[in-house]
C-alpha cells in the first residue's frame, strides 16, 4: 500500500565532530555495518508505503545521489540549524509529513508505531533512555535534555539543559509526525517568527533555532504535542565515539541490544 504522506530529512549538518568520517561525506552517507545511514531510513519509509522522500542537504550536497528522492538545500549550513534546514523546503511541508533527523537509524516498528498515531503532533520518544547514554556517555546527564510529560503523555517541556534525572521522562530522538493541520500550524508559526528573535531567549539568534526549542514554542502557543514511547530500537550516529561503540557492539554480536541491523540484510 502506498501512503499518502511525506517523509523530510533533514541532512545539512557539517557533522565536526564524526570526523574524519565526514571530510568528504555529509553524515547521512557514512556506512554503519555495511550500508549507508540514510539508506536504512529511505528502506523502512518505502517498506512501509512512503515513496514521496525529500532530503534537504547541506554540506557536501553534491555527494547525496539518491535515486527517486527529491532535495532540497541549504546553502547557509554552517550559519542555521534544523527548524531553518525544515523550511528550505517549505513547499513540500503539505498534508501528513513526517520529518526525521538525516544522523538516525531506526527499525520498522519505531516507524508503525508512528504511523498510528492520529495526533496532529507526535514526537517519538525513547523510554529506555538511560541504558543507551550510560553505553555512549562517561555522564549521561551532560548530553540528556529536558523531557516532561502530563498524564496522557503530552510534552510539556522539551529540550533544556538539565542537572538531575528527574527532569528526563524519555529522550527525543529526531523523528515526528504531523497532521495536515499540524503542518499548517508549523507553517503559521514559523512564518511570524522567522523575522524576529528566537522566542525562548536561549542566547541564539533565530535561524540557528533547534528543533526541540520550535516544539517547545509550539507546546507555550497551546498545541498538545503527543509523546509516542518507543524501548530503544533505534541508533543516533552523532560522534566518532558513537561510530566505534557502535561497530565493536556489532563485531561483539552486542548491537541487538539497541538495533537489528539484520532486518535491514
Amino acid at each position: 500500500m502506498i501512503l499518502k504522506m511525506k517523509a523530510i530529512i533533514l541532512a545539512a549538518g557539517e557533522g565536526k565532530r564524526l570526523r574524519p568520517l565526514t571530510n568528504n561525506n555529509p553524515k547521512c552517507m557514512v556506512n554503519l555495518f555495511g550500508k549507508k545511514i540514510i539508506d536504512y531510513q529511505i528502506q523502512v519509509f518505502k517498506k512501509l508505503g512512503i515513496n514521496d522522500i525529500t532530503i534537504i542537504t547541506g554540506y557536501k550536497a553534491d555527494s547525496v545521489d539518491i535515486s527517486n528522492v527529491k532535495t532540497y538545500q541549504n546553502k547557509e549550513y554552517d550559519k542555521t540549524n534544523m527548524v531553518t534546514t525544515l523550511f528550505c523546503a517549505e513547499n513540500e511541508l503539505v498534508g501528513e509529513t513526517i520529518v526525521s533527523y538525516g544522523d538516525i537509524i531506526f527499525e520498522r516498528e519505531i516507524l508503525e508505531k508512528l504511523l498510528k498515531s492520529k495526533e496532529d503532533f507526535s514526537i517519538i520518544i525513547d523510554k529506555n533512555w538511560r541504558d543507551y547514554w550510560e553505553a555512549r556517555f562517561n555522564d549521561p546527564i551532560n548530553d540528556a535534555e529536558s523531557l516532561k510529560l502530563d498524564s496522557e503523555e503530552n510534552i510539556l517541556d522539551i529540550g533544556k539543559k538539565v542537572s538531575t534525572l528527574n527532569e528526563i521522562e524519555g529522550q527525543y530522538i529526531g523523528l515526528m509526525k504531523f497532521s495536515k493541520l499540524g503542518v499548517e500550524k508549523i507553517k503559521k508559526l514559523y512564518n511570524e517568527m522567522k523575522d524576529g528573535k528566537n522566542p525562548l531567549e536561549r542566547g541564539i539568534s533565530f535561524k540557528k533555532l533547534y528543533m526541540t526549542d520550535f516544539l517547545q514554542c509550539l507546546i507555550n502557543e497551546g498545541n498538545k504535542l503527543k509523546a509516542i514511547p518507543i524501548k530503544s530500537r533505534w541508533l543516533e550516529v552523532d560522534t566518532i565515539e558513537d561510530y566505534q561503540l557502535y561497530e565493536k557492539l556489532y563485531q561483539n554480536n552486542e548491537i541487538k541490544k539497541f538495533f537489528d541491523p539484520k532486518d535491514f540484510i
